[in-house]
């Protein structure tokens, strides 16, 4: 490999500088590179320095991809960290998802201030969630409940919720499991009655097409399994457009060479909800995914996102 550092483009917060250095490590271990060989970047991306509205009304997705993707192009960074759920479901003209590390567990949590379990909140509680997704599933669950917007990182939602701003809120337990923080879990919500966002517990690694250094940097450190999940679900998330603005659900599971995956498009209030199935070879993810949309499309109806968005 050439000697040149290699920087590491990323948000700021510490869960996405947790998964910056979990890529560097994996790559030092990899190629058996010291640690100054890699700089990590931080950008501060429009997603995080919008945190009074939800995103869904200031642009959805792109807002935490925008900033670093430009300095991609720049050349200022060689390749960028992110979540993958935050990644839309295109990208920009001569970038690429170039890996995928190996996919943390895909599970919400519900971290309650007084009581344990969403069952156990009183009624008309206020629940603190910037998710559309989370808020539709939690008012499926429990049409009482007041939920209301909680914007910022895994360190700023606690905050808001020891100063009483709501009794409870939802994190992904990878975040909390890469922060090292899963005991401030209160209840783990299983993944087929809340299923999670599409690519939820993933750490995509995004890079110029057509930079063989950093392509061949990667390759190691891809996660092959992982990768083959994601194809399926970001091809579901893309039929049906899915963004910010879209409570959509689901997972890919891979055993034994078969794929089988789950999904479901809800209404925010909870009310309405479609889910479908699909099932093949692993090589055939993409077209699993894409079958899945368009049936669950077909299912819904023409008017189903219309009426709401």
């Amino acid at each position: 490999m050439q000697t040149d550092v290699v920087r590491i483009g990323t948000r700021g917060s510490q869960l996405a500088l947790a998964q910056a250095a979990e890529t560097r490590a994996r790559l030092m271990a990899a190629h058996d590179m010291p640690e100054e060989a890699f700089e990590i970047v931080v950008i501060r991306t429009s997603g995080d320095r919008i945190q009074d509205r939800p995103l869904s009304e200031a642009g959805g997705k792109g807002l935490f991809t925008k900033e670093i993707e430009e300095a991609l192009f720049d050349g200022r960074i060689d390749l960028a960290v992110h979540s993958s759920k935050d990644m839309p479901t295109v990208l920009p003209d001569g970038l690429e998802i170039s890996a995928f590390l190996e996919r943390e567990d895909v599970r919400d949590v519900f971290i309650g201030r007084s009581v344990k379990r969403i069952q156990d909140l009183p009624q008309g509680a206020k629940l603190g969630t910037s998710s559309l997704r989370r808020q539709a599933l939690v008012l499926r669950m429990r049409p009482d409940l007041e939920v209301g917007m909680f914007r910022g990182n895994v360190q700023t939602r606690l905050r808001k919720l020891e100063d009483g701003v709501a009794e409870g809120t939802l994190l992904a337990l990878s975040g909390l499991k890469r922060l090292k923080m899963e005991h401030v879990a209160t209840q783990i919500m299983d993944a087929q009655a809340f299923p999670p966002a599409l690519g939820q517990g993933a750490i995509c690694i995004e890079s110029r097409i057509g930079d063989e250094r950093i392509k061949a940097l990667l390759a190691p450190i891809h996660h092959e399994p992982t990768g083959t999940k994601l194809a399926c679900e970001r091809a579901f998330l893309a039929t049906l457009d899915g963004s910010c603005r879209t409570p959509i659900a689901g997972e890919a599971k891979l055993e034994d060479g078969r794929l089988s995956f789950y999904g479901m498009i809800l209404t925010p209030d909870g009310r309405e909800v479609h889910e479908v199935t699909g099932e093949g070879a692993a090589e055939d993810a993409i077209e699993i995914g894409r079958d899945a949309g368009a049936r669950i499309r077909d299912m819904a109806g023409p008017s189903f996102f219309s009426d709401w968005v």
